[in-house]
């Protein structure tokens, strides 16, 4: 049986097999939650519903069908955080970690696999790339910790219970999971700044993009190498957008709140509001305010901000920023009559272009065909909550206006696959699709075609 599995399992491709590998993840984790002690005593959860949960849980989404804090133990949030590592690191990522604790060699075979789920273009630093990885994200989720378990005793009459509060809440804002003991997301921390603050700067930690943050540690510590650092090309292009839409993410939320949500609200506090909810929409969930009292075109754009989401390489989905930034560019381009597109000094590869528009394209298709589904099969639900629900699962992001629980057993199903192909990503999805590339054995003559 086992050298079966490992003679079907060598003839995958590593898409295929890491898209295995997170099956087998979702599947482990529908049995831990189906353990009577995850539960709270007297909370009976449905299997379906326990295997939304897990599917949401794996792919650091966050969308639920049931309140996480009424209905799991302690014992039961230990085990969603320990779940979301997976989500969040990465599982070729966390198996990495296993196997060097077992004293197993990394080989060819989990390189390329490790290659595929973290996004890269060859197989070289692939070990040291993971382990720098897991430091840099279990640091900041020890970090985060420690100084919202510090500050939460003032809200909290134990230090058992804030320190508790402050692990969940470090570790769902570092995974970008958008999971909640609250019961209320932070609501509660609506007034308080300096939550938010953390908050903020954890999801950025988390989505922006690992690659990103270990070149900053390499650049913070460049007196040790031999020659001047020179940030990457993805690291550029990566951070700019991020932080680009994350200002006009802010700018937009308060403008189109301006006279209605922040209309009697102190300048600091629709600031802050607006600056949260612009960090939070493109991949985190997690939000201070009541979202269903937002206005029309505020819900349409934060669900285009969910469906562009964090950065790859990183906790969150959607089709991520640097693919966004990689279609404006060509537009303007094309618009310009340019062959190439030139930026930071550095000229894009077609093939990276391209692959940009077809991973847009894809989910386009998928996000829209989602929508219409689902306004078929669920007509109570509004069409602005459908789309933003669509968005939300896309993106990984766990917002939502109420409507998940109420959604037909077709909606949740749409929902979960839409989780995720967020997660495991719509590259490895068109792999997966596309098959083994094989070399064109025949040319034919090039022809000209109308299009526009």
């Amino acid at each position: 049986m086992r050298a079966a599995m490992k003679n079907w399992i060598e003839k995958r491709s590593p898409a295929q097999v890491v898209t295995g590998y997170y099956l087998l993840v979702v599947l482990t984790s529908i049995l831990i939650f189906s353990i009577p002690a995850v539960r709270r005593p007297g909370v009976e959860v449905s299997f379906f519903d326990t295997v939304f949960t897990a599917v949401s849980i794996v792919s650091d989404t966050g969308l639920g069908v049931f309140n996480v804090a009424e209905t799991y133990s302690v014992f039961g949030y230990f085990m969603v955080m320990l779940v979301l590592q997976f989500g969040g690191i990465g599982i070729m990522a966390m198996s990495t970690f296993f196997w060097l604790l077992l004293g197993r060699k990394i080989g060819l075979r989990e390189r390329r696999l490790i290659m595929v789920d973290n996004n890269q273009f060859d197989l070289s630093g692939l070990v040291k790339l993971v382990i720098e990885i897991l430091r840099i994200i279990l640091l900041t989720e020890l970090i985060g910790t420690v100084i919202f378990g510090f500050h939460f005793l003032r809200y909290f009459s134990t230090w058992q219970e804030a320190f508790l509060q402050g692990l969940f809440a470090s570790v769902s804002a570092t995974t970008n999971a958008g999971m909640d003991i609250t019961g209320q997301s932070l609501i509660p921390y609506a007034d308080d700044y300096f939550v938010q603050s953390i908050s903020m700067v954890l999801i950025i930690f988390g989505a922006i993009g690992f690659p990103v943050l270990i070149e900053v540690k390499t650049y913070l510590t460049r007196r040790k190498l031999e020659r001047p650092f020179r940030f990457s090309l993805f690291a550029k292009i990566a951070t700019s957008t991020y932080f680009i839409l994350l200002i006009i993410g802010a700018g937009v939320i308060w403008l189109f709140e301006y006279n209605h949500y922040f209309k009697d609200l102190p300048w600091h506090k629709s600031l802050f509001y607006a600056l949260f909810q612009s960090t939070t929409t493109r991949s985190a969930g997690l939000t201070t305010l009541d979202i269903n009292e937002l206005t029309l075109p505020t819900l349409l754009f934060i669900s285009l901000y969910m469906f562009i989401g964090g950065s790859p390489n990183s906790v969150g989905g959607g089709i991520r920023t640097t693919t966004f930034a990689l279609n404006l560019l060509f537009i303007y381009n094309f618009a310009k009559g340019n062959n190439e597109i030139k930026i930071f000094s550095r000229e894009l590869h077609p093939y990276d272009v391209m692959k940009s528009l077809a991973i847009s394209l894809l989910a386009i298709v998928m996000c829209t065909i989602s929508v219409i589904t689902i306004s078929f099969t669920d007509k109570q639900a509004q069409l602005v909550s459908i789309i933003l629900e669509v968005c939300s699962a896309f993106g990984t992001v766990g917002m939502s206006t109420g409507i998940t629980p109420d959604l037909s057993i077709c909606a949740k199903c749409i929902l979960m696959v839409l989780m995720f192909t967020g997660r495991i990503g719509l590259t490895s999805l068109l792999f997966i699709i596309g098959g083994t590339k094989k070399k064109a054995k025949i040319r034919y003559p090039e022809e000209r075609v109308i299009t526009g």
